[in-house]
């Protein structure tokens, strides 16, 4: 009596898939081996996926916390009230780390306070960030408290920090008064934040193609671990009465068992990875690890397309397979591997990256992700898909040799299957790290040489709103007392325009631009003589410099205004001046275009014009300092914020970026070595299984005298000319997406030389790794009972 025919429905789907699972999960040590590592790809799959998942919802909750605190968006300051207060800006620099700084001085009882914050800090108090205090509290923040001086009151709470490193404080002085200052009557607006630069979004989606793309090929490598012994119980099962459809739902089953763990070890691996995320910082990026959570929607895709994805690689492998009840028939003969797809992956990855490198710079915008994104992620599954057909062409054409290799390429022309499938992951991963490598390498060295060539000259420049001229004298005076300092000369810079058209009225709510403006530096003669070749001078003249064509018809006896409008219709009153006539031609010493040379049009001295009624006047300081005087440039900066806190700083003394790429390369290079061993070990149980299948062929081998280092050596080629093969054309890979990334970023092309040989020399090091794993079950094998027939 046969046995009834299984249904298919639900109930059978679920019997057999229950079924598939406990045969998983039954398989012996072999078996929880080949589960567990099938479980650690789709972890490591799953971590990645999250991860990827969360980038959006991060840097959202990154930049709302930095709108929320300050206040943006605004065009007129509301009247001094109860509720509000004067809020300026007051960073600066500690030995290359940013500081944030805001002082603050409330008009009323009832001021606004920034988020973080449950009341403002007293006179001569400040409130600091976590990180600012462990600063101020080391041995190393000497300088640094004395700069801030104030007394810390309490600590910003998290959500008043855009994240757990930051350095800031809010401060309020024990002075009356509050120069260059908004007054404000809320914080937060619809205004935006600081945009993330592109390098950043640029490096970001790479990391992440260069993490996914060598897990999911892994992914569906790591669910084909045990295939050959699969089929075999899949023919066991028909023997006993299973239908062809009932062995696939076994099989899938099996897959499900190793995904299932996954994905929760995934999920796992997400969840305590997450917790590093305040030891990064890239681009002054730093989040809390709440931050770091993927949206529910990508988290229940990612949930179901994951283990659909492990039963549909199953599946597809079986395609070509009938499993029947005596074993398994191979239905689909050999056929030769087409070379003309293979070649077009990789092609529309390069069509779809070309035409971003021509749009230089790089712009953030969804399309140009999404392109970057699938352009490189063509590029390296085209590697992939180009590893088959390469091994086969190359071992087709091997003749002769030693028996080792003989033995080696003979197996490799007939089935090169399993190991090229192992070897992909390795593939995929070295060149998505030379890539990214590259991409960091060029970043970092176009830093560098940009910090080089403008730190030749040791120079610091600050600037700041000022009143009159003898506040520039002090600040002059109290620089050039302060150690290390060299040389220091500056100016008051301001802009003029002409005066308004009779009978124009001037409105808000108009953005159209003014009309031409010049720009005039006052100074004394001294100061000015370092900018122009002035035959005499004396306080009280003026001088044109040749360029007044370029703007205002500058001429003397010509009515300018001081107070010009930003816009055409900008309410504001003019303040009319007139340039002596006995204003004198001069020539500026350096009339380029250099960053620290400005075309002025007119210079004058403190006498010859009231610096009150400019309307935003700047007094421009360059400091020369002796490279050689210990914390020179600390001094500096201390020195400015006692004139004035609110100084702002230019100057090229500090590189930040080298410390945060090294970090991050660092960490790429080890999640690279541990990728490539865990690759390394699903080839070790594709390499034993491939053992097992020939394990008669072996037995009659060694019943023949074949010795052992002979299939040894046989066993190391055999993991070497698809390694060798693979890591050649990740190699050409990497380094052509790494110069396709850089040329898109406008940074040097550079090859990471080291990387690029340590990433090799891993690969090597997985042939030796697998090569001594898999001896052990070799040699046992080889015994000449494995010729018994019952």
């Amino acid at each position: 009596m046969s046995p009834p025919r299984l249904r298919a429905g639900t109930a059978a789907w679920a019997r057999d898939l229950a079924m598939g699972m406990r045969f998983a999960a039954g398989g012996g040590r072999e078996g929880r081996l080949r589960t567990a590592l099938t479980a650690a790809g789709v972890a490591l799959g799953v971590a990645v996926l999250l991860l990827g998942a969360s980038v959006p919802a991060l840097m959202d909750a990154w930049q709302g916390r930095e709108q929320a605190r300050e206040s943006l968006g605004r065009t007129h300051e509301p009247p001094p009230a109860d509720n509000t207060l004067r809020y300026a800006s007051a960073d600066t620099v500690f030995r290359g780390a940013q500081i944030r700084g805001r002082l603050v001085r409330p008009d009323g009882a009832h001021p606004p306070v920034p988020p973080g914050v449950r009341r403002l800090p007293g006179p001569g108090r400040m409130l600091v960030s976590p990180a600012l205090r462990d600063l101020l509290a080391s041995p190393g923040g000497a300088l640094l408290r004395e700069r801030l001086d104030y007394r810390v009151a309490g600590v910003i709470g998290d959500e008043g920090l855009r994240g757990p490193r930051e350095l800031t404080y809010l401060a309020r002085r024990a002075a009356p008064s509050l120069a260059n200052a908004t007054r404000i009557d809320h914080f937060g607006g619809n205004g935006h934040g600081p945009p993330v630069q592109a390098p950043a979004v640029v490096l970001v989606i790479m990391t992440c193609v260069a993490l996914l793309t060598p897990v999911l090929v892994f992914i569906g490598t790591s669910v084909r671990f045990g295939n050959e012994r699969r089929e075999r119980r899949l023919a066991a099962l028909r023997l006993i009465g299973a239908d062809v459809r009932t062995t696939r739902r076994i099989a899938s089953g099996e897959a499900l068992f190793g995904s299932l763990p996954g994905l929760v070890a995934g999920a796992a691996l997400f969840l305590g990875g997450r917790q590093l995320a305040p030891l990064i910082t890239l681009w002054d990026i730093n989040v809390f690890p709440s931050d770091v959570t993927p949206g529910p929607l990508a988290t229940a895709l990612i949930s179901l397309l994951v283990p659909a994805a492990a039963v549909a690689v199953t599946l597809f492998a079986q395609r070509g397979a009938t499993v029947e009840p005596l074993g398994v028939v191979r239905s689909r003969p050999p056929v030769r591997r087409r070379l003309w797809w293979r070649v077009a992956l990789p092609a529309a990855g390069a069509a779809l990256l070309v035409p971003l490198v021509r749009e230089y710079p790089w712009r953030d915008t969804p399309l140009h992700t999404v392109r970057l994104a699938a352009g490189a992620m063509l590029l390296l599954f085209g590697v992939t898909a180009l590893l088959p057909w390469l091994v086969d062409a190359v071992v087709g054409r091997l003749r002769g040799g030693p028996v080792p290799w003989q033995l080696a390429v003979r197996r490799l022309q007939l089935n090169s299957g399993p190991a090229t499938r192992a070897v992909s992951g390795i593939t995929v991963a070295v060149a998505g790290a030379i890539a990214v490598h590259m991409l960091l390498t060029g970043m970092q060295t176009g830093f560098a040489q940009a910090y080089a060539a403008s730190g030749k000259v040791p120079r610091i420049g600050l600037w700041g709103d000022v009143r009159d001229w003898p506040q520039v004298q002090r600040a002059l005076t109290a620089l050039r007392a302060t150690p290390g300092v060299t040389a220091v000369r500056g100016t008051v810079d301001a802009n003029i325009g002409p005066l308004p058209a009779a009978g124009r009225s001037r409105s808000a709510g108009h953005d159209e631009p003014a009309g031409p403006s010049a720009t005039i530096a006052v100074g004394s003669c001294a100061e000015l003589r370092a900018l122009a070749r002035l035959d005499s001078c004396r306080d009280g003249e003026v001088f044109l410099t040749g360029l007044r064509g370029r703007s205002l018809a500058l001429a003397p006896g010509t009515t300018v205004d001081l107070n010009p409008a930003f816009t055409r219709y900008d309410p504001v009153r003019p303040h009319p001046w007139t340039i002596p006539t006995a204003a004198r031609d001069a020539r500026l010493r350096h009339p380029g275009r250099a960053p620290d040379h400005i075309r002025y049009d007119l210079l004058a001295t403190p006498a010859a014009v009231d610096l009150g009624r400019f309307r935003s006047a700047t007094a421009e300081l360059k400091i020369r300092f002796d490279r050689s005087t210990p914390d020179a440039v600390e001094h500096i900066r201390n020195a400015a914020a006692r004139i004035d806190p609110t100084m702002n700083e230019a100057s090229v003394v500090d590189n930040p970026h080298d410390a945060q790429y090294s970090s991050v390369r660092d960490g790429l290079f080890a999640g690279a070595v541990i990728t490539l061993l865990l690759i390394g070990s699903g080839l070790v149980i594709s390499t034993v299984e491939q053992f097992h299948e020939r394990r008669r062929a072996l037995s009659a081998l060694d019943a023949h005298g074949t010795r052992r280092t002979t299939l040894g050596w046989s066993v190391l080629w055999q993991t070497a000319i698809p390694v060798v093969l693979g890591l050649g054309l990740a190699l050409g890979c990497g380094l052509a997406l790494g110069a396709l990334l850089l040329t898109m970023t406008g940074s040097p092309v550079t090859v990471d030389v080291p990387v690029v040989a340590g990433m090799t020399a891993t690969g090597g090091g997985v042939i030796l790794f697998v090569t001594a794993l898999s001896l052990p079950p070799l040699w046992r094998l080889m015994r000449p009972d494995g010729l018994r027939t019952e």
